[in-house]
């Protein structure tokens, strides 16, 4: 009994220690006073345990619950913050019949990673005219670990680009274990593709690769769908980005399974560099004959950087990949 409990303080000393860390309600030295005082706190719960003294694990339990009770009903998400101005607004959209309208769709003119010109615009798309789903991966150093852009195409030219987002505020610096302790709010935005794709290779220097995925008929339209119905509602209720269970992986997975249900778990939802070869284990790409060959012509970081009309961006970067028309990419 007294090894539970003493495996109990532990687990809330490490968890509460990172809570006031990340989230401590005063700022500055608070930061690092708060979760100080919650070790020294459990140390002396762990200490009475072992003299056996359970009024120090007793009083660390009645402070865990209130911070626990913090925790839970104290913090809301919000969609009023001073967030940075790349995630300064949420897109929306409305669909009546074929006519999608989606609001605050990014297309920011990028020349650096603080020098951009800052557009918010409101387009509309005839989803008859809906063609193609392309999934980019954008890599920024390890094999594993990527952001995942979705692409629907229109027959008319557009593309929309739909990415599962950290919303930052001004001077945040991402964290992935800040991820797990609500330290950012979630954001499905809507963007150009000669913004959000290329301001990850031109600008940030990351390495884009892009899929051309083969799907049902009528699925791309509901995927797409359940991108703007996700993005409308976290518009309406916001709610925290978390590093395990709502990220671009994760949440591109519960879109996809309503389309096409008991898609397969598999660790390539969370090691979402790897996520090519789930799609090639599911039979979801064509124009090869392996994964490699895949991952050669999908490559688009080259064809990205020498490309500086805007209007031929989207051509340029699916010159070669498979699956591609040569009408699309301009070949």
């Amino acid at each position: 009994m007294t090894g539970l409990l003493a495996a109990v303080v532990v687990a809330g000393a490490l968890w509460g220690a990172l809570a006031l860390w990340f989230q401590s309600p005063g700022g500055g030295r608070a930061r690092v006073l708060a979760p100080l005082a919650w070790l020294a706190l459990a140390a002396a719960a762990l200490a009475g345990l072992a003299w056996g003294y359970r009024l120090p694990a007793a009083v660390f339990a009645a402070m865990l619950l209130i911070l626990l009770a913090w925790w839970i009903w104290g913090m809301r998400p919000s969609n009023d913050r001073d967030w940075m101005p790349e995630v300064a607004r949420t897109t929306y959209g409305e669909v009546d019949g074929d006519r999608l309208t989606l609001h605050n769709v990014r297309n920011f003119d990028w020349r650096s990673r603080t020098d951009f010109d800052a557009r918010w615009e409101t387009r509309r798309y005839d989803l008859s005219k809906l063609a193609s789903v392309d999934l980019a991966l954008s890599y920024w150093g390890r094999p594993a670990i990527a952001h995942a852009l979705v692409s629907f195409g229109f027959t008319d030219g557009q593309y929309v680009v739909f990415s599962v987002e950290i919303r930052r505020k001004r001077n945040d610096t991402f964290s992935e274990i800040g991820g797990f302790f609500r330290q950012y709010e979630l954001s499905v935005l809507a963007s150009a593709e000669e913004d959000s794709l290329r301001v990850r290779t031109n600008v940030r220097g990351e390495d884009g690769y892009l899929y051309r995925v083969h799907m049902p008929a009528g699925a791309p339209r509901k995927l797409l769908l359940s991108y703007v119905d996700t993005a409308t509602r976290l518009r309406r209720q916001p709610r925290f980005y978390n590093t395990l269970t709502a990220n671009c992986i994760t949440i591109v997975y519960r879109l996809a399974d309503k389309i096409v249900p008991g898609l397969p778990l598999d660790y390539r939802l969370l090691l979402s560099g790897y996520l090519p070869e789930y799609l090639y284990r599911l039979g979801a790409l064509a124009g090869a004959d392996s994964l490699q060959a895949y991952r050669d012509a999908g490559r688009y970081t080259e064809r990205a950087r020498a490309t500086q009309d805007a209007a031929r961006y989207s051509r340029n970067i699916r010159r070669g990949v498979p699956g591609v028309p040569p009408t699309e990419a301009g070949t």
